[in-house]
């Protein structure tokens, strides 16, 4: 009897801890399928990364966009328990005022970090001090303000690309003639130095003479204005270095000017510009990585505050000259960048 009732006792025992092994089994099943369902653990932490580039209407920051939340994804994807989050807060047309009130809007609503790209150095230069000195950490791309508390700057030498542009375009006119410069907006810091760069290696060319610097607002149609009434005054132009690539924006300036009546370099290479190349109206065409612009500087912040690490106050970028000869392996490095409106006939040349 003893034996019978030890018996029990046992297989007593044995369903107790199987229904415990159950329950908890149950337990931690529910756990991975609520993380599976999307269900966000509590431990997650919320990483609000504000962008703030020149201009929304402006195609290459809509790229930079586009790399810097992909970038935010495979960081969110990489590290389970941080959720990197970019809140997008460009203006539509270039403002530097705006820009900085966004900034003190930003901080008071508790973003985590910045990055911005300054339409005017001093305007941005206080702006960033006072989210920097309220705790706000502030890298800065494209366009610096270098004499502000940003931690970082992400983009190129702006000198040595506009001595680029002015050594490309003095070899297509064969060292003599007129030209002009193009610039966009004239409190930009990065584009004044482009243009100080195609000045002074002008200087190199004595047979060159620059007739002037043209400002604009940075739209496809105010460029193309400011070229049309430029080559009224000079119809012997012979060439445009152009720090920006704005009238190449859309399909209008092929309804305008002759291909390769006027030789023209200019930065950037976005696929809405590649038939310029591709049909003489354009002979060079700088190609900066917009794309990641966005990525590296979303990158760069959260080696900065999540993972604690030293970054490099300057992380330069490389420009790529593109012509016709090397058009389709540009048009290939677009695609790879996630770019979709790549014709197919530059893919495969």
């Amino acid at each position: 009897m003893k034996t019978i009732y030890a018996k029990m006792k046992k297989t007593k025992t044995f369903i107790y801890v199987l229904l415990i092994g159950l329950i908890v089994l149950t337990i931690s099943c529910k756990d991975v399928t609520n993380k599976l369902a999307g269900i966000e653990p509590e431990a997650v932490d919320t990483l609000v990364i504000t962008m703030i580039a020149k201009s929304s209407a402006n195609p290459v920051f809509l790229t930079a966009k586009t790399g810097a939340i992909k970038k935010a994804e495979d960081i969110s994807e990489k590290y389970s328990l941080l959720d990197v989050v970019i809140n997008w807060r460009t203006p539509e047309n270039e403002n530097a005022s705006e820009q900085a009130e966004i900034i003190r809007h930003a901080v008071k609503e508790g973003t985590n970090a910045i990055i911005v790209s300054c339409s005017d150095e001093d305007t941005l230069t206080k702006a960033i001090n006072y989210a920097v000195d309220k705790g706000i950490p502030v890298m800065t791309f494209d366009s610096d303000a270098p004499d502000s508390k940003r931690f970082s700057f992400y983009g190129p030498d702006d000198i040595e690309i506009g001595k680029k542009v002015m050594t490309e375009l003095a070899k297509l006119i064969n060292g003599k003639g007129t030209v002009a410069i193009l610039g966009g907006n004239k409190t930009a810091t990065n584009l004044l130095k482009r243009i100080e760069g195609v000045r002074t290696t002008a200087k190199d060319y004595p047979n060159i003479e620059i007739v002037g610097t043209y400002f604009h607002p940075e739209t496809e149609t105010d460029a193309i204005d400011v070229m049309m009434k430029v080559q009224d005054k000079y119809p012997d132009l012979s060439g445009w270095a152009m720090v920006g690539s704005w009238p190449m924006f859309g399909k209008k300036l092929k309804n305008v000017i002759e291909p390769g009546k006027i030789k023209i370099v200019a930065v950037d290479a976005l696929p809405i510009q590649l038939e310029y190349i591709e049909k003489n109206y354009v002979q060079v065409l700088f190609g900066q990585p917009t794309f990641k612009w966005g990525e590296i500087s979303v990158e760069t912040v959260i080696d900065k505050i999540h993972l604690k690490e030293e970054v490099k106050e300057i992380i330069r970028l490389n420009i790529i000259p593109v012509t016709i000869d090397n058009l389709g392996g540009w048009s290939r490095q677009l695609r790879a960048w996630g770019y979709e409106d790549i014709p197919e006939k530059y893919l495969i040349m």
